[in-house]
């Protein structure tokens, strides 16, 4: 039985890595990657050093210095002109909008009477950061109308940002939580793609022998059983090829485009690393080191170890249990176009492991959302490793849950494969029949 299941293995590997589309999306898909991630680097390049000019028609005695330029916008005011003068000379210049604040007796009044006049529907960064100066303006006038001082109002703007430490007395940072749980994200995504991809190329395999008819002389010779899960491990041997090939190149690819066209790729984040204003101060720069440093020292503290093996566990059960119930389907239908009513349940709880998984792990790792889908064998695989970044024991994952998320899934594979080589059997050499969920139910009885 061991020489037929390496000999199917084989066959099985060399007819996938030797396929003229496997050899061409391997060489094409690391640098479709990284050509994506440099334009959208780019791009948000572009986009954070737009400046939007906005003209100020102010003719009120207030909001004289508060109006300042900023790194998405600048002001240009004018003057003895009338509101309709204002609104053609801003068209004609084509800058983005007017701000146009009447000459009312009180900030009140002026600001509930402003407006800002654009061509389409403002840009929500825009309006948000002239409703802050609007806001800080008129609680400046409400607390100097109690009797607060200028200086005793800049005193109660400072911002605040309590100090965060563990029990251990170690400092803590904010958003390190969700900076685990996005790459934790990444690897379970990476496991949900490569379940589809090629699960579905198990699925197409089955298929196309089935058609052929080739099926009939193979099954001669091997068991079904036996065929099945050849065909399955050979399908995964070449994906985890192609993958490792993808992650050695990419990685090649982009270290050479950060170095050639000098791409920054904290752009992508959204959000500038420098503090406000125009360079800030040597505190502010020495702080932010600070920070940085503890960022890093966070993301070097997670148990990389830990997390590629997990890794490499949560995949390979991940994937034999999707890959055998693709099997099962490919065997079911005749062609392709039949298996479009089966594929939505399949892939079903993959997604559902992605978009909850990273809301429940986001807002409480150790919840009961959290846990219950990090045990469930069918989104396991993408929400434990979601929650595996903050490590195994206390203040990461309890050992029995990884431990019993484990054996859920070995053990629904060892069931789901018994299942599917049920429907494998009696599938594989039926032919001009669609299959229902009725059919399928009835060839597990057999």
């Amino acid at each position: 039985m061991a020489s037929k299941l390496g000999l199917i293995i084989k066959r099985e590997y060399l007819a996938k890595v030797r396929n003229r589309s496997f050899i061409v999306m391997t060489i094409l898909s690391p640098l479709l990657i990284v050509g994506m991630i440099v334009l959208i680097a780019y791009l948000a390049k572009i986009n954070d050093d737009e400046t939007r000019v906005v003209s100020v028609l102010n003719e009120s005695a207030f909001f004289l210095d508060e109006l300042k330029p900023s790194k998405s916008i600048s002001y240009v005011y004018f003057d003895d002109l009338t509101l309709q003068q204002a609104k053609d000379s801003t068209n004609s210049l084509e800058y983005y909008g007017l701000l146009y604040i009447p000459n009312l007796p009180s900030v009140e009044e002026a600001a509930k009477n402003s407006y800002l006049f654009t061509k389409d529907n403002p840009n929500t960064s825009i309006t948000k950061e002239l409703e802050a100066v609007f806001q800080k303006k008129l609680r400046q006038d409400r607390l100097q109308k109690l009797g607060v001082s200028a200086e005793q109002f800049s005193s109660v703007e400072k911002s605040f940002e309590i100090n965060l430490s563990t029990f251990e007395g170690e400092k803590s940072i904010k958003g390190i939580n969700e900076i685990k749980a996005f790459i934790g994200g990444g690897f379970g995504y990476a496991i949900m793609m490569f379940i589809i991809i090629y699960g579905g190329f198990v699925m197409r395999s089955v298929i196309e022998e089935k058609t052929s008819r080739i099926i009939e002389v193979i099954i001669s010779s091997v068991k079904p059983f036996q065929l099945m899960l050849g065909k399955i491990i050979g399908n995964s041997l070449a994906g985890i090829t192609q993958f490792s090939i993808w992650i050695v190149s990419a990685s090649a690819l982009m270290f050479v485009a950060v170095l050639i066209f000098g791409i920054d790729l904290s752009a992508l984040s959204g959000e500038s690393a420098m503090p406000a204003g125009p360079m800030g101060s040597m505190s502010q720069l020495g702080a932010m080191d600070t920070e940085m440093m503890l960022y890093a020292k966070e993301i070097y503290d997670i148990p990389w170890g830990l997390l590629i093996v997990s890794f490499f566990i949560y995949f390979i059960l991940g994937y034999l249990i999707y890959s055998s119930i693709y099997a099962a389907i490919g065997a079911a239908v005749d062609n392709e176009t039949d298996t479009q009513q089966f594929i939505f349940p399949i892939i079903l709880p993959l997604m559902l492991a992605i978009y909850v998984g990273f809301f429940s792990v986001f807002s409480n790792p150790h919840g009961p959302i959290a846990v219950g889908f990090s045990l469930f064998p069918l989104t396991s695989p993408i929400v434990m490793l979601m929650r595996l970044p903050g490590g195994i024991g206390e203040g990461g994952v309890p050992l029995w849950q990884f431990i019993t998320s484990i054996l859920l899934l070995v053990i629904t594979f060892f069931g789901i494969v018994s299942l599917a080589a049920k429907i494998y059997r009696t599938g594989i050499l039926m032919y001009g029949k669609k299959p229902t969920y009725k059919e399928l139910i009835k060839w597990l009885r057999y």
